[in-house]
């Protein structure tokens, strides 16, 4: 069974940073094949980051790496406003043909996902 689990949410002052990990089971993680979405309170989703493409809202803040030996993907972001507080969801594996509305509200053609970790940042 394919498992992505988001670690490293939480509350985090406004200029601060936070790395977010995205750690795979029963998948081999490409970091070229994998993003980071966002989902604000009565905001549509969004995407924040993958190795190709980056949101507008987190332009020259969002860094992502991979660690394959972990099979983890990494998201920090740097430095934190209040409009960054979100659920933030790790997908996988872009599929050609199958873009759509995924559960969580994304649109994508990632296959999978992970269940989301709150960030909320504080001024």
């Amino acid at each position: 069974e394919v498992q992505l689990v988001e670690s490293g949410g939480g509350s985090v002052k406004a200029g601060g940073s936070l790395r977010l990990a995205c750690t795979a089971s029963g998948f081999t993680l490409d970091g070229d094949d994998m993003g980071w979405y966002r989902q604000a309170p009565g905001k549509e989703c969004e995407l924040v980051r993958t190795y190709r493409a980056y949101g507008n809202s987190v332009k020259g803040r969002a860094t992502i790496s991979h660690d394959a030996a972990e099979n983890t993907v990494y998201l920090l972001i740097a430095p934190l406003k209040s409009d960054d507080t979100a659920v933030y969801y790790c997908a996988a594996a872009e599929t050609p043909g199958t873009w759509g509305r995924r559960a969580n509200g994304c649109y994508s053609a990632f296959a999978y996902w992970g269940q989301g970790t709150q960030v909320t940042v504080s001024s």
